[in-house]
């Protein structure tokens, strides 16, 4: 058990939980995106994660509604994955002197988050499902088709044009 968190004793308790650390995941998101935003070279590049931002505000909008909808106050818990996967990634970009080399490593990083997201969705999705909350899931599930329409989009951006002038 963390420190500042109850014990996790049912699905309940984890569903919470799992919502709390996207929440959590979310925000930081949505606070390291104009930043990638900001330091992408390749315009489509740079345009998927200014897309990406506003769809990640509106995912932090529908987990507050999720939150409310079960009853429970909106409240992040700490998210090491995420912030692990964001620490890596700024780490590595700023090692990264070329732009085209940098934007790969973004888009790279970007992906990463992309598909921890996916899995968080997916799990809270069949918890909620489980749980007989329906309504939960269906909100839920709009966000991750938006997720994974990201990956797709990002997939083909790397390789139609970043990756190419990365190796260039």
């Amino acid at each position: 058990m963390g420190l500042f968190s109850k014990p996790i004793k049912t699905l309940d308790d984890l569903f919470v939980h799992t919502l709390q650390d996207i929440y959590y995941a979310e925000n930081q998101i949505v606070r390291t995106l104009p930043t990638m935003a900001e330091e992408a070279t390749e315009p489509e590049l740079k345009a998927a994660f200014q897309h990406h931002l506003t769809e990640t505000q509106e995912h932090v909008r529908r987990l507050e509604q999720v939150f409310q909808m079960h009853g429970q106050p909106v409240k992040g818990v700490t998210c090491q994955a995420m912030d692990g996967i964001l620490s890596e990634a700024k780490d590595i970009i700023s090692d990264c002197d070329d732009p085209e080399v940098r934007d790969a490593a973004m888009l790279s990083a970007a992906q990463a988050v992309e598909h921890y997201e996916i899995t968080r969705y997916g799990s809270l999705i069949a918890y909620a499902r489980q749980l007989g909350r329906s309504d939960c899931a269906s909100v839920l599930e709009q966000t991750l088709e938006e997720e994974k329409s990201a990956d797709q989009k990002l997939t083909r951006i790397a390789g139609m044009s970043v990756n190419q002038h990365a190796a260039a």
